[in-house]
């Protein structure tokens, strides 16, 4: 048996696809009853109408979903900015006090100096 070359095997393949064709071209094509046409159309029709209404509640689901992922950002939007807000005056409230806190030292401290100052002034007028 020899190897075919490329021109034996396009040959082959030209003839396969005649074959082919040829066997659906002798193919009688029957006699359709118009009763069984006139079903098989009905039930396409049915099929038609059924996907039809899939693909309708298929979009509005679509829809609702999209509708719903857009609510839950705008939630998720102004729980972060409230959130963003509470922070704010936490801080702002932290600020105040440490500012209090601050003033308050700063004032004992001068108080603490003006005692100690007093009493030198006491003591050198003591000793005169």
């Amino acid at each position: 048996m020899s190897i075919p070359n490329h021109n034996e095997r396009r040959e082959a393949a030209a003839a396969a696809k005649k074959a082919m064709l040829e066997k659906f071209k002798n193919k009688a094509t029957e006699a359709v009853d118009p009763a069984v046409a006139a079903e098989r159309a009905a039930q396409a029709k049915a099929r038609d109408e059924k996907r039809a209404e899939a693909e309708r509640k298929r979009r509005e689901r679509v829809e609702m979903e999209k509708l719903e992922r857009k609510l839950a950002a705008e939630e998720k939007a102004k729980a972060e900015a409230e959130a963003a807000r509470l922070a704010a005056e936490e801080a702002e409230r932290k600020r105040k006090e440490e500012e209090e806190a601050a003033e308050i030292l700063a004032f004992e401290q001068k108080a603490r100096r003006d005692l100690k100052y007093a009493a030198r002034k006491a003591r050198q007028a003591g000793k005169r």
